[in-house]
């Protein structure tokens, strides 16, 4: 069975048509990986016992697979009462998932700052929610720019495994194509030339925000 661009074409809106559900779970899962790393780390960084918890929480969930989380999330948390949207338990297991990873970004954002900053907001009496604000965010979003914005397009290419919890995202979408057809090659390839596309484009606008942070640094 060879590949049939006559049909790959006549799939491509199909496929596009789950675009804005891939899109909304990568947006989502970005804000909450991101602001749950960020808050990991300024636990972390306060030390004592609830530092450590989250030093081993962050651990645990690098240590584990992605799958995981979803699978635990969408299939035993039922029997615990909680019962949540196929969409919602996606979103929420790839903002727990990679907020581990964006906690360590965030670490190295932060240690990057020279310490003396830190003791001079200190010696001009800022509190420590203004010397995380004014001081420490600023310069920290410029360091980690670069590998802030390649796990975001990780976590854009991690939707697909939404697809196990029938998420109607892009792989899901072809997915279904492919077993009504027997036709897995062009779906497939559709589905992965979309993303490919989608990757350039959230990578170019990373580059493009990374360039404006570190010429805002330079004023």
């Amino acid at each position: 069975m060879g590949f049939n661009f006559g049909f790959a074409l006549s799939i491509i809106p199909t496929i596009i048509g789950a675009i804005g559900a891939t899109l909304l779970a990568t947006v989502l899962s970005c804000l909450g990986a991101s602001a749950l790393g960020f808050t990991f780390e300024m636990i972390r960084r306060g030390g004592g016992a609830p530092g450590l918890a989250v030093r081993f929480l962050i651990d645990f969930i690098r240590s584990t697979p992605v799958l995981a989380w979803l699978y635990f999330l969408y299939f035993v948390m039922p029997f615990y009462g909680i019962r949540l949207g196929a969409m919602t338990v996606g979103i929420l297991g790839l903002s727990l998932y990679y907020s581990g990873y964006l906690a360590e970004v965030f670490k190295a954002g932060i240690d990057a700052i020279p310490r003396g900053q830190q003791e001079a907001a200190r010696a001009l009496s800022l509190t420590r929610r203004d010397t995380v604000i004014f001081v420490i965010a600023p310069q920290m979003l410029r360091n980690i720019a670069a590998p802030l914005g390649n796990y975001l397009v990780s976590i854009l290419k991690a939707t697909p495994y939404l697809a196990i919890l029938a998420v109607p995202e892009m792989l899901g979408r072809a997915f279904d194509i492919a077993s009504e057809t027997y036709r897995y090659a062009e779906p497939l390839t559709v589905a992965g030339v979309l993303f490919l596309a989608l990757a350039l484009i959230v990578s170019y606008g990373v580059k493009r925000i990374e360039k404006f942070l570190l010429a805002s640094g330079r004023r």
